[in-house]
């Protein structure tokens, strides 16, 4: 696994920070390829806003598009959102280790 620079990580975890985006990598994630169109059909925004979104999302390296013609088809980048994991997993074993001392001390505690 490559380590993302900082600059790289704040990227992706600021175009997770909106809904908008989540979801729509949340459907990239289940459907793979979607044509702009087919990922802006369910939204409730202008299509000039979702390419904002995806420019975000592309900017963080998390979506790639192909064009093909006049279609565009975006589709899941998972690397960035592995280096991003591998950050919080610092963090969740950290969460861990202090939950497993706290139950620790009550299962001493009289």
């Amino acid at each position: 696994m490559v380590q993302l620079p900082q600059p790289a990580l704040d990227r992706v975890f600021g175009a997770l920070t909106d809904p908008t985006r989540r979801a729509m990598l949340a459907r990239l994630a289940e459907d793979g390829s979607l044509s702009i169109s087919e990922l802006a059909k369910p939204l409730p925004m202008s299509l000039p806003a979702v390419m904002k979104h995806l420019d975000v999302l592309e900017g963080a390296g998390l979506v790639a598009r192909q064009k093909a013609g006049r279609t565009v088809t975006c589709r899941l980048v998972g690397a960035p959102l592995e280096d991003a994991m591998a950050w919080l997993q610092r963090y969740a074993r950290f969460w861990e280790e202090s939950l497993d001392r706290l139950a620790a001390a009550l299962e001493r505690a009289p």
